[in-house]
């Protein structure tokens, strides 16, 4: 749910005046993709974060390598938590692109207002990705962890 505002924020700005078609299938493309990168989070809590489904071929009922998930998530919660929260933050702070430059008058937060106000809605829960993907990345590697060290009752 912490991407979901941004991609509802997102999408109407794709359909604007002046936007080109290039630029307009960048926009769904991005927020398409963010809500299935996001979805993928749903493996840490779910069974099929722990053995491969069935449509899977090759890996059907296959336990899910411990390692290499939570590698995968450590790596996207550190990257997700500098670009989205501290770069986010920073660049707000400095009132700056996440590049540094300077931002452009039309830029949303810069609208005032109602205009503000819902950019700020749509985009502060984005700056928690990282973090809670963080939070549930540890969660999994103890939960799995546990589980293995567990000996099976007969």
């Amino acid at each position: 749910m912490t991407v979901l505002p941004s991609g509802i924020w997102r999408l109407p700005a794709a359909f604007g005046d002046g936007r080109g078609l290039g630029e307009r299938a960048y926009v769904v493309s991005l927020s398409v993709l963010s809500e299935i990168l996001a979805f993928t989070a749903i493996g840490l809590i779910a069974r099929w974060g722990e053995v491969f489904p069935r449509w899977i071929p090759f890996l059907r009922g296959r336990r899910v390598p411990r390692r290499a998930a939570v590698l995968l998530a450590a790596i996207g919660a550190a990257g997700l938590t500098l670009l989205f929260t501290l770069l986010f933050i920073a660049s707000e702070i400095r009132g700056t692109t996440i590049r540094g430059g300077d931002l452009p008058a039309d830029f949303p937060s810069q609208a005032g207002g109602w205009e503000a106000a819902w950019f700020y809605f749509c985009y502060a829960p984005l700056t928690l990705w990282g973090p809670l993907l963080g939070v549930l990345t540890v969660a999994y590697w103890k939960r799995r962890s546990a589980a293995e060290r567990t000996p099976v009752a007969a």
